[in-house]
């Protein structure tokens, strides 16, 4: 037995590992190395065999505890011990096994009580909503597809007078039990009744007002409040208003996404809003009051002497409004960017120089100090000899 691989290094646990965590990891190396994924291929079914004994030994704790203490010699050579040493012949490997299968073949293994109370399925729609709206909140009015109660049969589907007959498929256990061929034998997995789907009960006589859905549709008119500080992408739940639900379940419920339309002055980062003031060089030098828009009306904000384009001044509290709480808000960021203008008068050209002038006279100074030497037209062999 010395050839043997560690059983905690098959499953790629540690020793202290929880039965969770050795089942999760059984669970994914068995996948992996399954047989019927990989036809004809021996090395991996040997491998398979190795997980499934590795398992087979460390999900009971008492083969556990008696691998812990005398490793592999514990199940050498025992009777009934299968190819590895092991006997497994009465390991239930049903839930494992129901769920490798479930995953290869599409199925799935659903040992919920399905025929069980159920909420129903949640309801999405859409709603468009401005940037203003979203940031101090809104109510739209939404009209939309609602399945009422049947008032006939008040839900059941079968015609009045009738009942709900046990289905025939299932036996009224809503889920059907089958058996599949493995590596190590028969397993069996289980899934949902189709014909029942896992009601047990099924509609003989259907009830003629809601064609045996129990339920009709309707379009019905509903308020929607959309909170102050909701992001775009971001749902409102409506409780109540969704699918109806199975075996007297309660509800589903409506999920509305807000889709919110760009603005052309704001642009929005979490609670906080950016935006881009132009103004004139006058103001940037001397300094004075500009008016600036937020989203809560124009201020009028003083500029201080000496500002430079790409100064940003941060305006607090006049952000988004936390989902939170309403009170708290975030800041709004305004950059300031000097508007240099295309076209000029020849008196503001004249008073421009003027003030070059008495500023330091860059114009001249900046003529006067780079001096580029001109090129010397070369001859036409020039170019190629230098």
């Amino acid at each position: 037995m010395a050839d043997k691989r560690d059983f905690y290094e098959v499953l790629g646990v540690s020793k202290d590992a929880s039965q969770a965590e050795i089942k999760k990891a059984f669970r994914a190396q068995a996948k992996k190395y399954h047989p019927d994924m990989h036809p004809g291929d021996k090395e991996c079914e040997e491998k398979f065999k190795e997980i499934q004994e590795a398992y087979a030994v460390l999900s009971d704790e008492e083969n556990r505890r008696k691998y812990d203490q005398f490793g592999h010699a514990a199940f050498d050579g025992g009777a009934g011990a299968g190819a590895g040493g092991f006997d497994f012949s009465g390991m239930d490997m049903g839930d494992i096994f129901g769920d490798i299968f479930g995953d290869f073949f599409g199925g799935g293994s659903r040992r919920a009580n399905n025929n069980g109370p159920r909420q129903g399925a949640h309801v999405r729609m859409q709603v468009r909503i401005s940037f203003h709206e979203a940031i101090f909140g809104c109510t739209k009015d939404l009209d939309f597809t609602y399945k009422e109660e049947c008032s006939e049969c008040h839900g059941s589907g079968a015609k009045k007078g009738t009942d709900k007959v046990t289905c025939s498929r299932c036996g009224g256990k809503g889920k059907i039990v089958y058996s599949q061929q493995s590596l190590f034998g028969m397993v069996q997995n289980v899934q949902t009744c189709p014909d029942c789907n896992g009601t047990g009960k099924i509609v003989k006589e259907k009830c003629p007002n809601c064609r045996g859905t129990g339920y009709n549709s309707k379009r019905i008119h509903k308020q929607v409040d959309i909170p102050a500080g909701i992001n775009n992408g971001q749902s409102v739940r409506v409780r109540g208003y969704g699918e109806p639900g199975v075996n007297g379940g309660p509800r589903g419920d409506l999920l509305v996404e807000v889709i919110v339309a760009r603005s052309n002055e704001f642009e929005r980062h979490e609670m906080d809003i950016y935006s881009t003031v132009s103004i004139s060089y006058p103001i940037a030098v001397l300094g004075g009051d500009i008016r600036i828009k937020t989203v809560d009306g124009d201020i009028i904000y003083t500029v201080s002497a000496g500002t430079q384009t790409g100064t940003r001044i941060r305006l607090r509290g006049k952000g988004v409004p936390s989902l939170r709480n309403k009170d708290v808000r975030g800041d709004h960021y305004v950059t300031l960017v000097i508007k240099t203008p295309t076209k000029i008068s020849k008196e503001a050209e004249a008073a421009l120089r003027e003030f070059d002038k008495a500023t330091g006279d860059s114009l001249n100074k900046e003529n006067d100090t780079i001096d580029i030497p001109k090129e010397k037209k070369k001859g036409p062999f020039e170019k190629f000899f230098g």
